[in-house]
């Protein structure tokens, strides 16, 4: 199983900690922090994944779906991921990155409503392509109540292969997708996705 770099130093500062604990106090202080480092080990899990055939709009994270609402001509489907998913994300179609924005902001519960427009959020929008046509899909990482800290592989310009990864978000977070009216939503309120597998949307311009 691969791990994301950084679950790998926090499993090993931790590890060291208990190390020392458990040298000069008593061996079973030491306990706790190593079963944090194998919790670190687990929460910053990256497995492989194989995008499923056709052109349908993959899901960015892995999760519940806690929203599905349209907003200006746009759909958009809020995944919520709770501290026991994979917080590694996916681009949901090929593409090209057009433009990437942060901004900060509050660290609200990321079930809630507002954390889509008042939290720290990373936006990727992306240039897609379905056959000759084109698409324009907009990806929100964005931060919860205990995550502080987003992570984006990319950058504007990087061109991207389907279920590709694209970056994480540290603990408790949200991701937010919003695609056109080309696309027909495929998901219901409260299921569980996986990033690059489950498909949100479906094509349905030709």
């Amino acid at each position: 199983m691969r791990i994301v770099p950084d679950g790998i130093y926090y499993a090993c500062g931790l590890t060291l900690v208990g190390i020392a604990l458990s040298y000069y106090l008593n061996p079973w202080i030491g306990v706790p922090f190593y079963v944090l480092a194998l919790f670190c080990l687990y929460f910053f899990r990256d497995p492989e994944r194989v995008p499923p055939p056709g052109n349908g709009l993959l899901a960015p994270a892995d999760g519940k779906v806690v929203a599905i609402k349209e907003i200006d001509g746009q759909t958009r489907v809020s995944i919520f991921l709770n501290i026991f998913n994979v917080h590694v994300n996916r681009t949901p179609v090929a593409g090209r990155i057009a433009s990437i924005l942060y901004q900060r902001g509050k660290f609200l519960n990321a079930g809630h409503e507002a954390a889509s427009a008042e939290n720290e959020q990373n936006t990727l929008t992306i240039e897609g392509t379905i056959g000759k046509d084109t698409t324009r899909i907009v990806c929100r990482q964005i931060a919860g109540l205990i995550a502080r800290r987003i992570v984006c592989y990319k950058k504007p310009g990087d061109a991207l292969v389907r279920g590709e990864r694209i970056g994480y978000i540290k603990f408790g977070s949200r991701v937010d997708l919003l695609f056109g009216p080309e696309w027909k939503t495929a998901v219901s309120l409260g299921q569980q996705v996986k990033a690059g597998k489950s498909v949100i949307a479906e094509w349905v311009t030709r």
